[in-house]
């Protein structure tokens, strides 16, 4: 249903990123190739990313496709991270569109994306709502299925969780509930959380560096498929449970 990236190590610029590799997450917008729900990934789009000394990341997204924003590649082309989130959408039929609706949402310190969807959703997601404050409800972002699915994280997160656990713990009472695909990426500007259930996932690591994506950005052989779990990396590559 979508496409994402994380990256963490040294700082580089969004462009070199998203956009200038031979497969980018900007080519992906329109010509995935590992993509098995959907076609294209026009629906909007968003980029978040940590700034040195600042824990509250920045984000810049939109409504429409990436090919679509004369701004954006000036912005990435000047913009450098050494933490970066980043989602090109395809939105579920029913779905609420528009800016609000783009990954990476954001809270607390933390970025977070989702490519997949929940069937039935809100109704099957019920029993699940009683779990999550009643503010953070009302303060839903947007009506999908990812702004809820964040919102059962948020609330684990905040009552002590670690990054796996919130995530582990949410895709299998999700899932208990409701058919889905969830991949979900996490990061706080140190560590990614990947879970890996319905869709692919890719990751290459490097001397001091991370990329976790939804396929690989080019045909590095350094590129590996994740298995299906949930999964931690740093800077320094996989971190073992």
């Amino acid at each position: 249903m979508c496409r994402h990236l994380a990256y963490l190590g040294p700082p580089q610029s969004l462009r070199a990123l998203l956009i200038d590799p031979p497969h980018s997450l900007f080519r992906q917008s329109w010509e995935p190739r590992r993509q098995t729900h959907g076609v294209v990934n026009a629906d909007g789009f968003g980029v978040g990313w940590f700034a040195d000394g600042d824990p509250e990341p920045a984000r810049y997204r939109r409504s429409g496709p990436i090919w679509a924003d004369p701004s954006f590649p000036d912005v990435a082309r000047v913009t450098r991270s050494g933490a970066v989130l980043a989602a090109v959408r395809d939105a579920t039929v029913g779905a609420a569109t528009g800016t609000e609706a783009a990954a990476p949402y954001a809270g607390d310190g933390w970025l977070f994306s989702h490519n997949g969807a929940v069937d039935g959703y809100p109704r099957s997601m019920a029993k699940l709502a009683g779990t999550v404050p009643a503010a953070d409800l009302l303060e839903l972002e947007a009506r999908t299925d990812s702004a809820f699915v964040w919102a059962l994280i948020r609330a684990r997160l905040r009552e002590g969780a670690g990054m796996a656990e919130a995530v582990s713990t949410v895709v299998a009472d999700v899932s208990a509930l409701a058919g889905s695909r969830l991949n979900l990426l996490l990061t706080d500007g140190t560590t990614i959380v990947a879970s890996i259930f319905g869709d692919s996932l890719s990751a290459l690591t490097g001397p001091g560096f991370t990329v976790v994506a939804s396929e690989p950005y080019d045909d590095s052989p350094g590129w590996t498929e994740v298995p299906a779990g949930v999964h931690t990396w740093n800077t320094e590559g996989a971190v073992q449970a």
